[in-house]
């Protein structure tokens, strides 16, 4: 989409980059760089090509769901455990952890859908060098090597991905600190030595024989003990391990350093993706002579553009491609992590990929592929697939904060009918509340909740309420002093509740890894607990990256304890616990109805609970065209409904920005326009007749398009397929594709389509001359897409409305698609399995609609219901006749229209019920 932008706005190009230099206004020095955080730098530091690590191939061990081995660090002779499993689905996985820790180490829980079952694995060769295991097939090999330890998989001869090739494995042990050590014996030998000489001077003369035997042999242990640590290298404390301060924040580090590293090399790879969430583009750069990707959750002011700073959400999962092979790392490990992407060609492309992480275990999932599609299966297999959000919640969403009274919802609510304009839902943020206090009403702006939400739902559409997990600190609150009784809060390093500054004031923050947090919180929004809420109320999680304005980088100190574990190693985690606000909305509905939740932070396997939005943007042309990388990346590891505010959160856009972006916002998943509190109104309507005209033209556009939206999020949830996808994907043999990002495809609705070189030129030159009212959307040859378009105040005011089908034929005059239908909101169509699904299909001049297997159709209330009303086939040639048959086979003549400067063919009225199968025959 932001291809035409970019070649309509050449004559802009100078003055946006002047103006965009000197109007960023992210505050860089909040946040770290590698070189200010110790870990990162401390492991950094290290030279390739140096491995410590020798595999002790004599402790290997095989059985039927892993191979087990144990590694020795030859420096300081620490053993850690390398675990090898082989998955269904030709992923394996790695894991490494301390073969003997001081104390457990974290291993994230929740993320994976279920343990991942296993296939056998088996040893083929093996010698003191190295161990040769089938990974299934004949050509599949997993290669471990001993010295020093490396894993390569290999297909053939061909190497596809080696572990540790470049020696770069670390891992941090868990120790007690040295000067700990020193202060608990110098204590305890001063208080104790009376006590010590008291009793030997009170034994026998046979207990002190005794004694000194027992001295002996605790003194040749101790020898056997220096010996051994003569060997190895005695480990220096550097700057950083035990402490770290960031600007006046403190970090204890109470359990000392404790990072991991590891290396992936990618042979013949040039291209990889992933790892979001970056305002960058698609495919990810060299960090090489730069800072690496960094992932960790924070709420980043005004963030500005093609920088590899964190950001609100992070997704360890990065995808290589190349026109042979598809494959994914899934690195699944909440702390604080950095990425190095390294890419070279010394005869061979390369691309090597470094994942460092502050704490936790090494535990990666190797994803094979081959295809693209295969793996989003395998990574969809792992965390689960993209939920299946209400229709509604695909519609147009008006937001601002803050929409100010309940006379302010009921004028804007007005404003949207009388410009006939549709949307689905109106938002309020922060200020709609009781100072703050979530689950409450500013009783003074909002008296009367109920009657405000009714009067939307009286209109079929909906109201969402921000819930951030910040907790306003009073003892008149109820939420408040329910989660202190309850000691759900999250704890500071020394045991009393964590509290930090946020939009209440000061504020606790409710410890969601704790599942009875989870459990009291979903029963919060209970109707009878969230006093003046429907089942017309949905949610809106911000904040929760968590956002704390007084803590380090804006957020919590990791020093803070949830139960035993430090929030260092749960940080990314955090914002995926959303899903108590999801299973909140199910309970309420008594397990009936789907949720609907939008989170600002995020992890691996937020897919399943909601929505997510690319933050704080600002009402900038760069900001726009940063929209699609960056959902593009989320749907490449799992999170198809993405969306940006349009319009900008920050700044007030021009006229023509404000346009394009509802232009462009219309063909992204989640559709919702949002501004800032001290940000001009911006509703549509408010720029002129013109440019509300065709504002309302991409808003209906939308509406048009939901059936074909809603059949891709059913694909989403049931496949884990992207709904928002690069070109590659569909193209993965075609080079050309694989580094752009400023179109893209919804499945197979092609958004500035790639043309024959023969008319890319002419549109290249045509796009500088693009009317405002023009949006670059192409429907592909070959495809059918189901279409409704009388639109209405709300899409569901058109749950009754009938079917329109555009048949865009191929080359060889073929076309294919679907249709899909149930109620829109239920989950009905899990448990009473009520859908139709139907498959569309035209080849030798006929139409015809068939039932997908496994499909149960719901009985029609009204003898066409739900309606095909019209048929329109694009490239078509003028027909005899059209006549209709079907299942009871009755056959009938159907009135048509055909334009032969367009070559469009339109069908009048067929009148099938779209859950029967029929055919229509052009003679």
């Amino acid at each position: 989409m932001a291809s035409f932008i970019e070649r309509m706005c050449l004559y802009r190009v100078l003055v946006l980059s002047v103006f965009m230099s000197i109007t960023q206004a992210v505050d860089r020095s909040n946040f770290k760089t590698c070189d200010q955080s110790a870990f990162c730098s401390r492991q950094r530091a290290m030279k390739p090509g140096q491995s410590s690590y020798t595999a002790l191939l004599e402790t290997l061990e095989l059985s039927d769901s892993h191979l087990t081995v144990q590694l020795l660090n030859n420096n300081n002779k620490v053993l850690l455990l390398l675990e090898l499993y082989r998955l269904q689905g030709n992923m394996t996985r790695v894991k490494i952890n301390e073969l003997k820790p001081i104390k457990a180490r974290y291993e994230v829980p929740d993320v994976l859908i279920t343990d991942p079952p296993t296939e056998l694995m088996s040893v083929v060769a093996q010698d003191e060098h190295r161990v040769v295991l089938s990974l299934g097939g004949e050509d599949w090999r997993l290669i471990l090597s001993a010295q020093p330890f490396r894993l390569d998989i290999m297909e053939g001869p061909q190497v596809l991905l080696s572990l540790n090739s470049r020696g770069l494995l670390a891992f941090e042990q868990l120790r007690i600190r040295k000067d700990t050590i020193s202060h608990k014996i110098s204590s305890t030998v001063g208080s104790m030595w009376d006590k010590i000489k008291s009793v030997f001077s009170s034994k026998s003369q046979t207990d002190t024989e005794e004694a000194g035997e027992k001295e002996d042999t605790e003194q040749h242990d101790k020898e056997k003990v220096s010996e051994g640590e003569e060997e190895a290298e005695e480990e220096v404390d550097q700057p950083g391990m035990w402490e770290e301060t960031f600007k006046t924040h403190a970090d204890t580090k109470p359990n000392g350093p404790s990072s991991i590293s590891l290396d992936f090399s990618l042979p013949g790879v040039e291209h990889v993706y992933g790892i979001p969430e970056h305002a960058d583009g698609l495919r990810l750069k060299n960090t090489d002579g730069g800072d690496p990707y960094r992932l960790y959750n924070l709420d980043v002011f005004q963030y500005e553009l093609f920088n590899p700073m964190a950001l609100y959400g992070a997704v360890p999962v990065l995808l290589s491609h190349n026109t042979h092979r598809t494959m994914g790392l899934f690195w699944l490990n909440a702390a604080e992590t950095w990425v190095d992407v390294s890419s070279g060609q010394v005869g061979v492309p390369q691309t090597d990929v470094r994942w460092i992480s502050e704490s936790g275990i090494i535990d990666v999932f190797i994803m094979l592929g081959p295809r693209p599609n295969d793996v989003f299966t395998q990574y969809s297999s792992l965390t689960g697939t993209q939920a299946f959000p209400p229709l509604s919640s695909l519609a147009y969403h008006q937001c601002r904060w803050n929409y100010n009274d309940q006379e302010d919802v009921s004028a804007v609510d007005q404003g949207f009918d009388e410009h006939d304009i549709p949307y689905d839902f109106i938002w309020l943020d922060i200020e709609h509340t009781d100072g703050k206090r979530y689950f409450t009403w500013d009783n003074n702006k909002f008296p009367q909740p109920k009657d405000m939400l009714q009067g939307l739902l009286h209109k079929r559409r909906k109201m969402v309420t921000i819930v951030d997990p910040h907790i306003k600190v009073d003892s008149s609150y109820k939420i408040h002093t329910e989660i202190r009784s309850r000691g759900y809060y999250i704890k500071n390093k020394d045991g009393g509740d964590y509290e930090g500054w946020c939009w209440p004031g000061n504020a606790g923050y409710p410890d969601f890894t704790n599942p009875e947090m989870r459990k009291w919180w979903a029963s919060m929004f209970a109707y009878d607990q969230y006093e003046g809420s429907m089942e017309n109320l949905y949610t809106w999680n911000d904040m929760n990256e968590p956002s704390v304005f007084n803590g380090p980088e804006v957020t919590m100190h990791k020093d803070a304890l949830h139960g035993p574990w430090e929030h260092r190693d749960i940080h990314n985690l955090y914002g995926f616990y959303q899903m108590a606000t999801a299973e909140g909305q199910i309970q309420r509905s008594g397990g009936l109805e789907r949720p609907f939740v939008l989170t600002r932070a995020f992890f691996a396997g937020s897919q399943r609970y909601g929505a997510v939005w690319t933050g704080d943007n600002a009402a900038e042309w760069g900001h726009l065209k940063m929209s699609i990388p960056m959902c593009l990346s989320l749907g490449l590891v799992g999170i198809s409904f993405c969306g940006a505010d349009v319009g900008g959160f920050f700044k007030t856009p021009s006229a023509e920005l404000l346009v394009r972006w509802y232009q462009a916002g219309a063909y992204q998943p989640f559709f919702r326009a949002h501004a800032h509190l001290d940000t001009p109104r911006r509703e549509p309507w408010l720029f002129g007749p013109d440019n509300t005209a065709l504002i309302r033209e991409a808003v209906r556009q939308r509406y048009t398009l939901l059936p074909y939206w809603y059949l891709q999020f059913y694909h989403a949830q049931r496949t884990g397929q992207p709904v928002m996808r690069p070109l590659w994907v569909e193209y993965p043999e075609d080079i050309a594709t694989f580094s752009i990002d400023n179109e893209f495809l919804i499945a197979i609705t092609h958004l500035s389509a790639p043309f024959p070189n023969n008319s890319l030129a002419f549109l290249s030159s045509l796009s500088h001359h693009l009317f405002l009212s023009q949006i670059p959307v192409f429907q592909r040859g070959g495809s059918i897409i189901c279409r409704k378009n009388r639109v209405r105040r709300s899409s569901s005011c058109m749950e009754n409305d009938p079917y329109t089908l555009y048949v865009a034929l191929d080359s060889q005059g073929k076309a294919e698609g679907e249709i899909y239908i149930d109620d829109g909101h239920t989950f009905k169509h899990k448990t009473d399995k009520q859908f139709i699904h139907r498959r569309l299909s035209f080849t030798a001049n006929s139409l015809s609609s068939r039932s997908v297997p496994l499909t149960n159709i719901i009985i029609p209330t009204r003898p066409c219901s739900p309606c095909v009303s019209q048929v329109n086939i694009l490239g078509a040639q003028k027909p005899d006749a059209v006549t209709l048959t079907t299942t009871d086979g009755g056959e009938s003549s159907v009135e048509f229209e055909f334009d032969p400067d367009t070559a469009v063919l339109t069908l009048r009225k067929p009148g099938v019920n779209a859950g029967v199968n029929w055919t229509l025959h052009l003679r």
